[in-house]
């Protein structure tokens, strides 16, 4: 009988964690999204983390290492076009996307694996690319962490910002 008490008790937490409303989270889904001229487009999907007074960069998240790039389920990175990014030749699908930090510059790592929570990061094997970021101060604090999309002429420019660091690089679509 306690067994199956356990049982149904486990079963109504997970029920309940399916259900939950991710607007509620701590750390609320966001979405960025760039539109090119011809109408194809990329959208990242990611969970926004509040600094709430915390040290994030160098502390929280640790410089050097594979990042989530926001929190919760694993930040996804989706376009319709083919796209050069940093150089980088991407083709149109849907990948997830992590960083690693650091002071003067950052790396914006495309992974083709899809689905996943976000760390422990395990996927090198699985990496499109690696391409570098510029990093900078922002000109005010951010407690909300932000992808922006930036359209930019006929290409757009990818921004990250929390605390008071932003790292950015440009998207452009390849014909």
């Amino acid at each position: 009988m306690r067994k199956l008490f356990l049982t149904s008790l486990l079963l109504s937490f997970a029920v309940l964690a399916v259900c939950q409303d991710k607007s509620q989270r701590p750390s609320p889904p966001a979405q960025a999204q760039c539109t090119f001229p011809d109408g194809k487009s990329v959208t990242i999907n990611y969970s926004s983390p509040r600094a709430k007074g915390r040290k994030i960069f160098g502390e929280l998240v640790p410089y050097g290492e594979v990042w989530r790039t926001g929190a919760n389920e694993a930040t996804t990175f989706v376009t319709d076009a083919n796209l050069s990014i940093g150089g980088k030749d991407i083709p149109a699908g849907s990948y997830t996307i992590f960083t690693i930090p650091n002071s003067n510059t950052w790396t914006l790592i495309i992974n083709k694996k899809t689905g996943e929570w976000g760390i422990p990061y395990k996927y090198k094997d699985d990496e499109l690319a690696r391409v570098g970021m510029m990093a900078s101060p922002t000109p005010s604090p951010v407690e909300n962490f932000t992808i922006a999309l930036t359209p930019r002429g006929d290409a757009c420019t990818l921004t990250m910002s929390w605390e008071n660091t932003q790292a950015s690089v440009d998207i452009s679509e390849k014909k």
